[in-house]
């Protein structure tokens, strides 16, 4: 006879744990992943940082709502983050900083002496900045390992090298059959797989969305000089690269979005090249090593944005996907969200109906 269980969450990542502690206290919880542990692609591979522009002012407020949990649990450092604009990128920058600070975020527009001091070597080109103070690092591991903590202290079981074969939905919910043979029981399946969203949904008999994972590269480089710990999360608006300070290095990513199969992405070269390339246009800096390099799968919906909620096709199969590169920084806000849609409980101050799998059906 198969183990019965409330909710069976396919996916151990960010999403799928931290969704798992705030139901376990409702119901019995199987936390479900194909890999040998929880969090071993995209979660694992985050250039982690909080800032509120970052994915646009449609995931502004779930970013925003989230800093009160990251600040509570001490996953935070803080870093400041600086958007740099060539002459011809002015009017752009100036809007941006615009629409961000109507939202309430805190930007502020800098010139070319401010860009100096923070980014010493910058070359000509680089005129104009923005200049987000709220930006911090945020602690992934720590965070992610919070949320498994407290699933666990609460009775979630997390099942590993668990691929789910197949899911179908009868009388009494959904019956559940992974790879390694066993089988369960759920009232409820929630799609939190990341890169798999689509293959799961498809195991589970329910039409995909469009889901497209995106190749994201980075690369550790030690430089000629340390690298100072103030150094901004420095990003270019025109979206060709960002780099940040790490521990006295530089992780340095060309911001590439390469579509991908679901795998376990690995980095490709010419991402790498290009990276350093873009990077020598910036800063007069010069690297002595390329220490080390990797990449993730940021899984999108065809509108970017994240999609939570029921399935209107598909009984009691919840979608917790699509968040893209801003999957972590959002997460407190997303669980919350998605604990009020599936237990039924009030809205909080986020509104959910703009990430409704509703809209693609």
């Amino acid at each position: 006879m198969s183990e019965r269980f409330d909710f069976a969450i396919i996916g151990a990542g960010m999403a799928g744990a931290s969704l798992a502690a705030g139901l376990a206290p409702h119901g019995r919880v199987a936390l479900i992943e194909a890999e040998d542990r929880p969090g071993y692609h995209a979660t694992g591979r985050s250039a982690a940082f909080w800032t509120e522009s970052y994915g646009g002012p449609m995931v502004q407020p779930l970013t925003t709502a989230s800093r009160p949990f990251l600040d509570q649990h001490g996953v935070l450092t803080e870093r400041g983050a600086l958007t740099i604009a060539r002459a011809d990128e002015a009017a752009g920058l100036e809007a941006f900083i615009a629409e961000f600070s109507a939202l309430g975020v805190r930007v502020e527009a800098w010139d070319r002496a401010q860009l100096e001091q923070r980014l010493p070597g910058l070359k000509d080109e680089w005129r104009s900045g923005a200049f987000e103070p709220d930006c911090c690092d945020i602690d992934v591991a720590g965070l992610h390992q919070l949320w498994l903590a407290q699933g666990q202290r609460l009775g979630v079981e997390l099942l590993c090298r668990a691929r789910l074969v197949a899911a179908k939905h009868g009388a009494d919910g959904w019956r559940v059959t992974l790879a390694d043979g066993r089988e369960l029981a759920a009232r409820v399946l929630i799609n939190a797989a990341g890169a798999w969203a689509d293959p799961v949904a498809q195991a589970a008999g329910v039409a995909p969305l469009g889901m497209t994972p995106l190749r994201r590269t980075v690369a550790q480089l030690r430089m000629d000089r340390p690298v100072p710990s103030t150094l901004p999360l420095t990003l270019g608006f025109d979206g060709s690269f960002y780099f940040k300070p790490e521990a006295g290095k530089l992780w340095l990513s060309p911001h590439d979005e390469t579509p991908s199969v679901p795998c376990d992405a690995a980095p490709d070269e010419l991402d790498v090249a290009l990276a350093i390339d873009r990077f020598q246009t910036v800063l007069d800096w010069q690297i002595d090593k390329l220490e080390h390099r990797w990449a993730g799968l940021r899984t999108f919906a065809p509108d970017r944005l994240p999609v939570y909620g029921f399935d209107p096709s598909a009984r009691d199969f919840f979608w917790f996907a699509g968040q893209g590169g801003f999957g972590i920084q959002t997460s407190p806000a997303a669980a919350d969200l998605a604990l009020a849609l599936l237990l039924d409980q009030p809205q909080g101050t986020v509104d959910p109906a703009p990430y409704a799998p509703a809209r693609f059906r």
